[in-house]
């Protein structure tokens, strides 16, 4: 399976966890990749890893939830490795698993500019790019907790449905342009995701390092059929599928890499 022909990526969130491991392997696939994170020295050193198996990549330094520094960071990726096939709409952050009573408006707003006002600019600005061409793939990166209310807290679950409802809109509205639109939910993967939330949302957050429902090994086996975490290479090998020329029928859709969580 390969990606479109002299494709360039750009990932978002691509300086580690799922972000890190789509990146990698959609150079392994064919794809010339920009990786834009918050994290600029996250952002280098997967470039780097890229770089070092033969692949092309170029790092950026971006808060997703800024228009301007979203763009600068595209532009920079146009300039350095060609016309934008591929959007990845990857990052995002925790919300602690807080209830609405339970829950900063700070933290609010914050989650809510990263996990969904972040994935609207960046399919924004892929259109930018996409639809004069009229071809192009644009992947969303929703969860589980998109799908239902569990899987997060409430800013992380508002987010994720909308990232959600915000693929199926777009599928409608640009499919018949040549841009497909799809998001991946995942499950439970094993990641740095509680941690870079933590330090992003800053001191003042509290401790989520042991809230949620799938914090220990022993609560995964007793919710996923699969009876394991998810790697982030199960998630990057579904994003590459949507990426690929296989895909090129499917929008609008959400696929699921959860081991069989939600089918319960």
């Amino acid at each position: 399976m390969s990606v479109i022909p002299g494709s360039t990526a750009v990932v978002t969130g691509g300086g580690s966890g799922i972000g890190r491991a789509t990146a990698q392997m959609l150079a392994t696939r064919g794809a010339a990749v920009a990786v834009v994170d918050l994290d600029e020295a996250g952002a280098r050193e997967t470039a780097e890893l890229i770089a070092k198996k033969g692949g092309r990549a170029v790092a950026f330094r971006a808060d997703v939830s800024r228009a301007a520094e979203l763009d600068r960071a595209v532009d920079g990726a146009i300039a350095a490795l060609g016309p934008l096939e591929i959007m990845v709409n990857n990052a995002g952050i925790l919300d602690g698993y807080f209830n609405v009573d339970e829950t900063d408006e700070a933290v609010w707003r914050r989650v809510l500019e990263i996990d969904l006002t972040g994935v609207f600019l960046g399919c924004k600005r892929a259109l930018r790019e996409m639809l004069p061409r009229r071809r192009g793939r644009i992947v969303n990166m929703a969860s589980v907790a998109g799908l239902n209310g569990t899987g997060g807290g409430a800013a992380y679950v508002a987010a994720k449905h909308g990232v959600v409802g915000l693929t199926r809109q777009m599928a409608v509205a640009y499919s018949a342009r040549g841009v497909t639109v799809n998001a991946v939910c995942p499950g439970p993967i094993l990641t740095g995701l509680r941690q870079h939330s933590q330090d992003i949302l800053g001191p003042g957050t509290p401790d989520m390092s042991h809230r949620g429902i799938a914090v220990s090994d022993e609560q995964v086996r007793a919710v996923v059929p699969a009876g394991r975490r998810g790697t982030v290479e199960d998630v990057a090998a579904a994003v590459c599928f949507l990426a690929s020329d296989e895909a090129a029928y499917i929008t609008g859709h959400t696929l699921v890499v959860d081991g069989g969580w939600r089918a319960k």
